[in-house]
């Protein structure tokens, strides 16, 4: 309550902030240490010293009603006996641009609090400050400081860099240099399926012939018209490259780990259930989505201004007029490989563009071709109707991913796999005439490609059926990977008719010890709940008989997932320093496991394995997705015989 409290203060108060100063210039850098009072109790001392003409609003300063300064623990069984006060004197003023008066300091600053913990006391305590400052009429509500201070008597917390593991001298050489992810060209070809569905939409298909007739018609030559043609199709492409922009200014300012976590994190797949499910409630015509009007009239307006500007304006207003349409086709795209990092992002959003914007310049080039083309009509509310459904779809995914983090157990396999049946038959009752959606026509002009969607959606929704069963039949390779996992499901482990092979859960101190004892080298498994490619190698290659025996045999196998949200004990939370020199709080286990991944294996993505001695030396390179079981056994095998040769030294 507190933070949020501060937070919403913090909104309040941006309203008013002069942004013309860098912030950074007065922004303090504090000090922490802890005093022990009794055998629980600490008081901790927050020190500072602000630069000239910089001001720190007291803890007792009350902003909008929220405070100008908190402190925020993870862990409810550290108590605050005292409430954040402040030392020395503190000067009162009336703030103009508060309409209040307020309590600052300056120079030299000391404030303190003191806390009592429950049970074990740990060796450092870790913990976020937030607090405001400002100069003159300028103020700054500081994004949150992490802070991390030694407690005299507590435990040791365990350290997550091993200093035995070495990426860079395994002791074969066998594995992967980098992961292996889709491949940039691959994105590139989905963002060009997605740009040709999103052609034949409504917003978008009419315009096509629209626009080439326009150019050709207005240029005084041939030459002209195709060249003006080209450039529009060009600028419709840069337009879409430059929408990922920010995602690579952003990306050198934040977690090595940010785009791995959108796929992973509990509010954003809530999010995009929500957004899916409103661009599906657009497909099917309840309402438009789309960019502010002023925004479409003014860039409308800029397009009779000189040739080449004019051009790009009127392709920008093509990109905002037909965002109803191409918005959640490009969203889904996007979504789809934000985990990978923004190059990917920008590839997708490429092929997408260049989809859109080719046929403009191809019809420039050869305007017979003009003749060929269906012409606009039902068949592409058709189009729209059933990317509603496809939309709906994988607004499921997204719900999934947040239930298999959470662990809420309410959208199980079979319930997941139901909800696809559900959709696949209404698409294919909507393509036989039989459903009517909202005010659309029912069924439409019988069409080869009408019956081959119709049959391919009806033969896809009876493939689905199996996997609400408890038989063999149940797994359903063809969609691998996208619903919850085998063993998530509402069938009681005993009455499955397959086995699967289940590894230790997040027990890794465990697995070096049995691995001691049994004379193995440990499987090391960095996964997640969310993760798709994760499911597909547990269900298509670890089920191969040839790889299934060595993990159950050879190996001692630990799965540790990086977005499990369950919260560490006091002793185990810490603060530590990433490869790139931020800093991260250790708060919960999924937190433990993607830091002990990057700062020993140098990766953030899953899935990705290693093999290590029981006294932890790494035997070879890391191993990411590989859905060749063939590969895979070689990958362990030749781990195997290097813990042979390491046995015998």
């Amino acid at each position: 309550m507190q933070l949020r409290n501060y937070l919403v203060g913090v909104l309040l108060v941006s309203f008013f902030t002069v942004f013309g100063q860098t912030k950074s210039e007065g922004n303090p850098t504090w000090n922490v240490r802890a005093e022990k009072i009794g055998a629980q109790q600490f008081r901790l001392v927050f020190t500072t010293t602000l630069a000239e003409g910089w001001t720190l609003y007291t803890p007792q300063q009350l902003v909008f009603d929220v405070p100008a300064a908190a402190i925020q623990f993870s862990d409810t069984s550290i108590l605050f006996l005292e409430p954040l006060k402040h030392q020395g004197l503190a000067k009162r003023v009336t703030s103009e641009l508060l309409l209040q008066e307020v309590e600052w300091q300056q120079g030299e600053i000391s404030w303190n609090t003191l806390i009592q913990i429950k049970g074990t006391i740990p060796a450092a305590l870790q913990g976020k400050l937030l607090y405001t400052y400002g100069r003159d009429a300028e103020i700054y509500p500081a994004t949150p400081t992490n802070f991390s201070v030694a407690l005299a008597g507590g435990q040791v917390q365990e350290n997550i860099k091993r200093t035995s593991i070495q990426l860079a001298s395994p002791l074969v050489s066998c594995g992967d240099q980098g992961a292996s992810q889709k491949s940039l060209w691959s994105i590139f070809l989905l963002g060009v399926l997605g740009g040709l569905i999103a052609l034949l939409t409504p917003c978008v298909f009419p315009m096509v012939p629209v626009t080439v007739t326009f150019f050709t018609k207005k240029a005084t030559t041939r030459r002209e018209g195709i060249v003006n043609a080209l450039l529009y199709g060009i600028f419709i492409l840069l337009i879409y490259v430059l929408l990922t922009l920010p995602f690579h200014v952003a990306g050198k300012a934040i977690s090595p780990e940010i785009f791995n976590n959108i796929s992973t994190n509990v509010w954003l797949n809530l999010l995009f259930f929500v957004v899916f499910v409103v661009f599906a409630l657009s497909f099917f015509g309840l309402f438009e989505i789309g960019l502010p009007a002023g925004l479409a009239n003014r860039m409308d307006a800029r397009s009779g201004l000189g040739n080449l500007g004019g051009i790009f304006f009127m392709a920008s207003t093509l990109t905002i007029v037909s965002f109803s349409c191409t918005g959640p086709i490009l969203g889904t795209l996007l979504v789809g490989v934000a985990e990978q990092g923004a190059w990917p992002l920008t590839v997708g959003a490429a092929g997408f563009g260049l989809a859109l914007g080719l046929p403009f310049g191809l019809f420039a080039l050869f305007p017979n071709w003009l003749q060929s083309l269906p012409r606009s009509g039902g068949w592409m509310t058709d189009v729209k109707i059933v990317l509603g459904f496809i939309e709906l779809g994988l607004a499921v995914k997204f719900l999934s991913n947040a239930d298999l983090v959470e662990q809420w157990g309410f959208l199980k396999r079979e319930i997941f796999i139901g909800s696809w049946i559900v959709i696949g038959g209404l698409i294919t009752l909507y393509l036989a005439g039989v459903l009517r959606v909202g005010q659309q026509r029912v069924g439409g002009a019988r069409s080869f490609i009408r019956y081959f969607f119709l049959l391919l959606f009806g033969l896809f929704t009876l493939y689905l059926i199996p996997g609400i069963t408890k038989t063999k039949y149940a797994e359903l390779s063809l969609i691998s990977g996208f619903p919850p996992p085998m063993t998530y499901s509402l069938y009681k482990s005993e009455g499955k008719t397959h086995t699967v092979f289940k590894p230790l859960h997040n027990a890794y101190q465990k697995a070096l010890q049995l691995a001691a004892a049994g004379d193995k080298p440990v499987l090391i498994d960095f996964t997640g709940w969310a993760c798709v490619n994760c499911r597909r190698m547990e269900e298509k290659v670890w089920t191969d008989p040839r790889v299934d025996s060595l993990l159950r045999n050879a190996f001692i196998v630990v799965s540790l997932y990086v977005d499990e949200r369950v919260k560490l004990p006091l002793t185990e939370q810490q603060l530590v320093t990433l490869p790139d020199g931020s800093s991260k709080q250790i708060e919960t286990v999924g937190d433990k496991w993607a830091s002990f991944q990057i700062q020993n294996f140098g990766a953030t993505s899953q899935p990705q394995y290693a093999l290590l001695t029981p006294d932890e030396k790494l035997l070879n390179l890391p191993k990411f997705y590989t859905p060749d079981p063939t590969e895979f056994l070689e990958w362990l095998q030749c781990g195997l015989a290097g813990y042979a040769s390491e046995k015998e030294k």
